[in-house]
């Protein structure tokens, strides 16, 4: 592991710095610290951006207002999230369908299909995997700009069986 821009007399050091830093961490690791733990160690804080969603439900991240793409459900599915900041527990889902019916209609006024309200029973189904892989590509869009450890705040999260929801402060959150 050895890095080319230290000087020879200065090489003996930062191997032993090195070797130093990697059995620190594993010490952390013996002693429980998660590697999530471990890896928000390395990062610095970053001011969060603020997220903007236009009356045609596009989203915009930032004063440069950088799109965030997403399918229409996907889409759907993020915005009825926003729209609760408590979170919602999945089991609790099928209470939001007629909530998220609507958010869909309204990014697709073009009705809604059988194919459709079909995807939606689906997403609202606690005993299916559809919320999961809604929730993975909204992870996915925000990790997508930028690292997990910023992105957290703008995604889908949380443990299991509590309420899942997006931690970004609402004041951050503008509708247009």
């Amino acid at each position: 592991m050895a890095n080319t821009s230290i000087n020879n007399e200065n090489q003996d050091l930062y191997n032993v710095l090195v070797e130093e830093v990697k059995e620190r961490l594993q010490k952390l690791k013996e002693y429980g610290i998660s590697e999530k733990e471990i890896s928000s160690l390395f990062h610095t804080e970053q001011p969060l951006l603020r997220l903007t969603i236009s009356r045609n439900y596009r989203i915009f991240l930032g004063d440069e207002q950088k799109e965030i793409h997403m399918q229409p459900l996907v889409k759907s599915v993020y915005i009825l999230f926003l729209k609760h900041p408590e979170g919602i527990i999945f089991k609790d889902l099928p209470a939001y369908r007629q909530e998220l019916m609507k958010i869909y209609s309204d990014i697709r006024p073009w009705g809604l299909t059988e194919r459709a309200i079909q995807s939606i029973k689906d997403v609202t189904n606690p005993l299916l995997n559809s919320i999961n892989e809604k929730c993975a590509r909204i992870r996915g869009a925000f990790v997508g700009q930028f690292d997990d450890h910023m992105a957290r705040h703008y995604y889908i999260d949380g443990l299991r069986g509590e309420a899942k929801k997006i931690a970004l402060p609402r004041d951050l959150v503008v509708w247009e």
